[in-house]
């Protein structure tokens, strides 16, 4: 095909070289020998036919004509191609540009994440601090329940040993107690003494005998015997106020241990606190009357705690 294309140009080429140069002599014959005008046409055009025969002229004329055909087909073609060159060359400046804005994109997303990482691991490293803080707190907490179980243990280990000695009817009556390792055995004034007295009541042997038994059981633990009043003021012969009556009161007690249950002196102490140690208001008569009491506080000695120690329930002392 190509080939062909090739062999009609060059028969185009040859025929409009040939025309131009017949109209070059018609003109040059026209200005010089009009005469011989028509004798020179005639032979032209009979060296033309010579040349081309009609049949190949008409051949050409056709292929000229698809020629011509095919080449604007081209044209349109190419002015399509180019067109589609054009709109591919936006949209290729397009994408570059939108490539342009995503690696800016991608370079501050990755400047992000650096940071992020940064602060991540300063994050990791406070958080790892908190767990540690944490975890520290969480053994104090557990050492704080496991002294609160061991005194709790103690408690009743001195409870259970300072009462084994009484019945569940002696313990009627008594107010007891164990703070940190100390027993407090309350006892209302109308238990021990008369009215605005601190003379000892005759009622008052069988409350005593039951706190000399819980003594006795404990032959080397210390009995500070405390009386306490309400803020009602005292006016008694050879009593200046509340301080001499509390006072007088837990001496009462300390000389009945002694003297009538045979309590060893040297373990008791008498001592007053008048008014000043209240349990409850002095505003109602309720009140008044729980301040009116006599502690007895019995405390063992620190090898007496460590006894008490080794007598408590190991699983409430934070055994296994």
């Amino acid at each position: 095909m190509t080939a062909f294309f090739k062999q009609l140009i060059n028969n185009i080429v040859i025929k409009n070289r040939l025309y131009i140069l017949i109209v070059k002599l018609i003109n040059d014959l026209v200005m010089k020998h009009f005469g011989k005008l028509l004798l020179v046409l005639t032979a032209c055009i009979m060296f033309a036919s010579c040349i081309v025969s009609s049949g190949k002229f008409k051949k050409l004329e056709t292929d000229y004509n698809q020629l011509k055909s095919d080449y604007q087909e081209g044209q349109l073609q190419l002015t399509r191609c180019n067109t589609n060159v054009a709109n591919l060359e936006d949209r290729l400046a397009e994408a570059r540009k939108n490539n342009d804005n995503l690696r800016t994109s991608l370079s501050d997303m990755q400047n992000s994440l650096n940071k992020s990482l940064t602060q991540g691991s300063q994050s990791n490293v406070n958080i790892a601090k908190l767990v540690d803080e944490i975890n520290a707190s969480n053994k104090f907490i557990q050492h704080l329940v496991q002294a609160k179980n061991r005194s709790d243990s103690l408690n009743i280990v001195m409870v259970n040993n300072l009462t084994r000695s009484l019945t569940r009817e002696e313990r009627q009556g008594m107010d007891i107690q164990v703070l940190k390792g100390v027993v407090y055995i309350s006892l209302s004034d109308d238990m021990l003494y008369n009215s605005g007295s601190f003379d000892i009541s005759p009622r008052a042997g069988e409350t005593l005998s039951k706190i000399a038994k819980i003594i006795l059981d404990y032959k080397d633990y210390s009995v500070l015997v405390e009386g306490n009043t309400d803020n009602v003021p005292i006016s008694r012969p050879n009593i200046r106020n509340n301080w001499d009556l509390s006072a007088l009161r837990g001496s009462s007690v300390v000389q009945a241990l002694q003297n009538t249950y045979g309590i060893d002196p040297k373990r008791l102490t008498a001592g007053g606190r008048g008014e000043y140690n209240p349990i409850a208001s002095n505003n109602t008569p309720d009140g008044k009357a729980r301040n009116r009491r006599t502690q007895i506080i019995i405390t063992p000695e620190l090898n007496q705690f460590m006894d008490l120690i080794g007598q408590a329930p190991e699983s409430s002392l934070g055994g296994k």
